[in-house]
């Protein structure tokens, strides 16, 4: 998960599609590709947004990011931390 700004359309005349691009929708991308399986990974911008607003979070610590270096990464924590999978 991430947040900031993007720009957002419909492209194409024969089969228009909306999409968005930017560096937030990139970055959002990065979280989930170098994340954990079952847990939501967020930057350290979108963890302080999420802390003041009631959210608990886990510092996952540096993590390499492709294209933007290593970052500060969090967890947010959820009611399913820690519980394996039932299937």
């Amino acid at each position: 998960l991430n947040h900031g700004p993007v720009i957002a359309g419909v492209v194409g005349a024969q089969k228009p599609q909306y999409d968005i691009w930017g560096n937030t929708v990139n970055v959002a991308s990065r979280m989930d590709s170098c994340g954990e399986m079952g847990r939501l990974q967020v930057t350290e911008d979108t963890a302080k947004i999420l802390k003041n607003a009631g959210y608990e979070l886990i510092c996952r610590g540096p993590t390499y990011v492709k294209g933007k270096g290593t970052l500060t990464t969090y967890f947010v924590k959820t009611p399913f931390d820690g519980k394996e999978d039932n299937y």
